[in-house]
């Protein structure tokens, strides 16, 4: 079954992962479960190759490679069916994928206060001192 990407920031058509680049392994959960529990195999780690996937252009490759070195590991094992973990491994996975594809936010460009909100600032500064020195002794 293909991991299906949808569309998003830096990924406008989406993208279909095929099934043969994603590696499933299953092992024994330490999650909630039964008397079953140490017995079947629901945990889930999912993994997957950017670097020699055939689905990705070397603009995206070298974008998810900058951010996440090497293979993409997502672990599921808070479900005690093994077919609920799989699905949330590769909803995990699509997340990331997406997140690890959207481009970078624009940085942040300094601004300077305005002269109302320096007038403010300094008005309030007069009056909270002159509140406290009216809080002083008083002479009799």
């Amino acid at each position: 079954m293909d991991l299906d990407v949808p569309a998003g920031p830096g990924l406008p058509e989406g993208l279909v992962i095929p099934d043969v680049e994603l590696v499933e392994r299953f092992s024994r959960s330490p999650g909630p479960g039964g008397q079953s529990v140490n017995t079947s195999d629901t945990r889930v780690e999912l993994l997957w190759d950017p670097s020699a996937s055939s689905v990705l252009d070397d603009r995206q490759r070298a974008r998810i490679l900058a951010r996440e070195p090497g293979t993409i590991a997502v672990v599921a094992h808070e479900h005690r069916s093994q077919h609920r973990n799989r699905m949330a491994a590769r909803e995990r996975l699509a997340a990331q994928v997406r997140e690890l594809l959207a481009p970078p936010p624009p940085p942040r460009r300094p601004t300077k206060p305005t002269r109302g909100s320096k007038e403010r600032r300094l008005e309030a500064k007069r009056q909270r001192g002159t509140t406290k020195r009216l809080r002083g002794s008083v002479d009799d």
